[in-house]
């Protein structure tokens, strides 16, 4: 019933579970508990309602609430058993042979207050620690196997986009187009839902913007923010009519099997004004030179400050990731089974690049009255630089 080609291999898993154990053992802590479902996934290959229990040293134990029947078929934990409910975790531990832990990792930096105080009752007599950072260091590095994954949906994300020309009509409202390229991704086996981890934070597919609307700010820690439908979204495709010479962003993230492909080209029925091409120029200029600097050893900050450096020197520092004083501090961020990880290209970060992470940068000019001018894609850290892992054209494409 269920597809065992699309599984997360078991040899992923052990490489992931050892990672995390190692730092378990480092930290002196029993065992971590993962919960967070995006972190389930990475660890035990399902999202099934389910605790995932990883001991400093021993097997890890999936414990699924619903649906087990899935959770067997999806994952390749070895031991996975029913539970009614997590109170009944310690009991089950100690059926199977485990030691209850003295000190438990949780996932902090996401667990809601309620669910915190509920573990710390269930397990009362051990110490709760955060092992989230760790975990989001581990899940920055990718393996072979998910590079394979975000090298194909970098190609669906070009295909995507290359359908978009023969969609873009005058006269249709960006909700409109936004239905149409959804379609597009859809038919090509995108999930429908790109997740974040930032509390508050969410997306549909991304960004679809057009002339002065693109240049909205919003609530998203994003350079755009766009109309959006309603005061319930705030973001995004809203009914505002596309019309000739105005810049259309679609800055839309693929998603398959979990893993993300970020990508934004502009497209225009007819030609820009000449100050947009101009400032279009500047962002490819950015993109390229950052492209040669961002490799392993190089602190994620000095990349952000090196744009922002570059920009005030060609004029653009005022329009820079925004306009005016709410303008964010960031010129890319980290990429994979969620749109904000680790490392953040941004003011103040010191985490330093690593063969294998995976980046979104994203240089953008905003333009209030005009519309949003710049480009999106997504790339691999390597000794020599950015491996980019989208080639749709990076021209303005004029429909």
């Amino acid at each position: 019933m269920y597809t065992s080609e699309l599984n997360t291999p078991k040899s992923e898993l052990d490489h992931r579970i050892v990672k995390l154990q190692d730092h378990l053992i480092k930290q002196n802590i029993d065992g971590a508990l993962i919960i967070q479902r995006v972190d389930l996934f990475y660890f035990s290959g399902t999202i099934q309602q389910a605790n995932l229990y990883i001991p400093a040293d021993g097997n890890p134990i999936l414990l699924v609430v619903k649906s087990s029947e899935r959770a067997r078929a999806e994952s390749a934990i070895d031991r996975i058993v029913t539970m009614k409910s997590p109170t009944t975790i310690p009991q089950i531990l100690k059926r199977n042979g485990y030691d209850l832990p003295g000190t438990l990792g949780l996932e902090l930096d996401v667990l809601p207050a309620n669910l915190y105080f509920n573990y710390q009752s269930i397990f009362e007599s051990a110490e709760i620690v955060d092992v989230s950072y760790a975990i989001r260091l581990i899940r920055a590095v990718k393996s072979a196997y998910e590079l394979n994954l975000m090298r194909q949906a970098g190609k669906l994300s070009d295909e995507v986009a290359a359908q978009v020309p023969h969609l873009l009509r005058e006269g249709m409202t960006e909700l409109e187009l936004a239905g149409k390229v959804e379609a597009e991704a859809r038919k090509r086996g995108h999930q429908g839902v790109v997740r974040m981890r930032l509390f508050g934070s969410e997306m549909f597919y991304g960004h679809l913007m057009s002339g002065a609307a693109g240049a909205l700010p919003s609530f998203l820690s994003s350079p755009t923010g766009g109309m959006g439908p309603s005061p319930a979204m705030a973001q995004s495709a809203g009914f505002k009519t596309i019309r000739r010479h105005e810049p259309v962003m679609v800055d839309y993230i693929f998603a398959l099997n979990g893993y993300y492909s970020d990508h934004a080209r502009i497209f225009s029925l007819g030609k820009l004004p000449e100050d947009l091409m101009a400032a279009y120029a500047v962002a490819l200029e950015l993109q390229e030179m950052i492209k040669k600097m961002a490799k392993p050893g190089v602190r994620s900050g000095e990349i952000y400050d090196y744009a922002l450096e570059k920009t005030r020197a060609w004029g653009y520092a005022d329009h820079f990731m925004g306009f005016g004083p709410e303008r964010i501090r960031l010129v890319g961020h980290g990429i994979g089974l969620e749109v904000d990880e680790f490392p953040f290209l941004a003011a103040g970060q010191n985490l330093k690049l690593q063969q294998g992470m995976t980046l979104a940068l994203e240089p953008k000019l905003i333009f209030p009255g005009k519309g949003v001018i710049g480009l999106e894609n997504s790339h691999i850290v390597t000794v020599d630089g950015l491996e980019q892992l989208n080639s749709f054209t990076e021209e303005i494409v004029i429909v």
